[in-house]
């Protein structure tokens, strides 16, 4: 082995971890309260918070540091015909939202943060909602709850170190080729200068449901409209730490921002149930709509911050896939929810403040 190589693998771990902490609220396994040799929303909560190495009463287990969105969404006949979800035959319902990096530290530096996401609440006027959670990965590095869980407990930080330890990572790596493939995108894919021009990806598979009743297996992607910039390792170094935040805001002064919601369908053989298998990039895809964001504010006062976005939350004419990690969502994201609700009505400080030693 080349003398380079152990140094590439151990970089190949430390991405996975960097990631799996950025994503760890977002997994658990649903109705395991039931069985104490199951895992519980409990369980896997407690292992999220090990992934960080100083807790944040009040804040997100993942993804804290994020700033709120609103404006609406644009539905259109293509997405009528795949789905007889009430918003893609309206105009501008209103729409919700936060835009965050990834990790548990709501003092993180933008620039830094391997993980973007969008998360949305589209509010029907029929009374209906349509929550949605969305990464800039397009596929997720475990292939079942427990993987997840191995995964966690695998990336969180060893106390004298302050960091994963390398040789666990690169256990865990050897037993689940998925993570492999994680952490290959993870190092190599560009990373974007703006919250505007990512793509945000579902992951999941859902059901869409048409007037007559056919169904059809989507995944869903919020395709930018801005064009993609790179962000070099050297911009990312010198960025300020608000960077994301402070040129969403710059953008949003000049007009609103939109990205494309696209449906990509499902042709046979394709798994609906696995999150970590990318579908092949010539199935059918189908603009649905279109997200137009117009403002943003501050989560510590904005409407964002006391949002469950619950991507199992969906209207009439959606319907959720087999997927198991998708179904136990829920229950981790509730469980997150009340710890930080709990923490903010005993006092805890949500003003988003920065620590001086964190600013930059």
């Amino acid at each position: 082995m080349p003398p380079s190589a152990p140094r590439r693998r151990t970089g190949a771990y430390i991405a996975i971890a960097a990631v799996v902490a950025a994503v760890g609220g977002a997994f658990a396994w649903t109705a395991g309260w039931l069985s104490p040799d199951r895992l519980t929303p409990t369980v896997m909560t407690d292992a999220i918070e090990t992934t960080s190495t100083t807790p944040y009463p009040g804040f997100r287990r993942a993804h804290a540091k994020g700033i709120c969105v609103a404006g609406h969404f644009d539905g259109n006949a293509d997405g009528a015909r795949l789905s007889r979800a009430a918003v893609f035959r309206a105009t501008q319902t209103p729409v919700l939202g936060r835009l965050s990096i990834g990790g548990g530290s709501p003092y993180g530096l933008d620039a830094q943060a391997r993980v973007r996401s969008m998360a949305l609440v589209l509010q029907g006027a029929d009374g209906s909602e349509w929550r949605m959670a969305m990464n800039s990965f397009p596929f997720f590095g475990a292939a079942s709850i427990e993987t997840f869980l191995e995964q966690t407990r695998a990336s969180a930080p060893d106390p004298a170190t302050g960091k994963p330890d390398p040789e666990r990572m690169a256990a865990f790596a050897t037993r689940h080729p998925e993570a492999q493939r994680f952490a290959a995108w993870a190092k190599s894919a560009p990373w974007s200068d703006s919250f505007a021009n990512t793509q945000y990806n579902g992951i999941h598979a859902y059901r869409f449901v048409g007037d007559d009743g056919t169904e059809k297996m989507v995944r869903w992607s919020m395709r930018p409209q801005a064009p993609f910039v790179e962000m070099t390792p050297a911009q990312r170094e010198a960025a300020e730490g608000n960077a994301l935040q402070d040129e969403l805001r710059e953008r949003l002064a000049r007009g609103p921002l939109r990205w494309d919601m696209v449906a990509t369908v499902a042709a046979e053989g394709d798994n609906p149930s696995d999150p970590s298998t990318p579908w092949p990039e010539n199935r059918e895809q189908v603009v649905v709509g279109t997200v137009v964001l117009t403002q943003a504010q501050d989560q510590a006062t904005g409407p964002c911050r006391d949002l469950n976005f619950d991507p199992t939350v969906v209207p009439a004419g959606v319907a959720l896939s087999d997927d198991p990690i998708l179904a136990a969502r829920a229950a981790v994201y509730a469980e997150s929810f009340d710890r930080r609700e709990r923490e903010v009505a005993r006092g805890a400080d949500v003003d988003g403040t920065p620590p001086p030693e964190t600013a930059r």
